[in-house]
């Protein structure tokens, strides 16, 4: 049983390390169009910065579930709810459950063969 929750257990610790350590505190801030400009002033890097985040955490995704489909899935939901969040439509709470939810629409669609 514990190795079928394998992938789903992956995916929660790479966010985990996504968001917290591989992240820092300047990704953090640059991923934000209300704080890039005090970063790096005349130049606009949050799209830039939230790609990038985005695309660690798709990465991890790919790496535990094996599937392009659900990293791609990954850094498209994951874009959408940080910037949502950077823009003060979510809370920090909110924010998290989102992802985890994600992770389990991930998992049920790698075990339905979907992905």
């Amino acid at each position: 049983m514990l190795d079928a929750l394998g992938p789903l257990f992956w995916m929660l610790i790479g966010h985990a390390v996504a968001d917290y350590p591989l992240q820092g505190d300047w990704l953090s801030k640059a991923k934000n169009p209300g704080w890039s400009p005090v970063l790096v002033p005349a130049e606009t890097i949050w799209p830039g910065a939230l790609l990038a985040h985005a695309a660690i955490h798709a990465g991890a995704v790919k790496l535990a579930t094996g599937s392009w489909l659900l990293a791609v899935a990954e850094l498209v939901a994951h874009a959408v709810i940080d910037f949502t969040k950077c823009r003060n439509r979510i809370g920090y709470n909110t924010d998290q459950s989102l992802h985890v939810v994600c992770k389990l629409i991930w998992f049920c669609a790698l075990l339905s063969g979907v992905a």
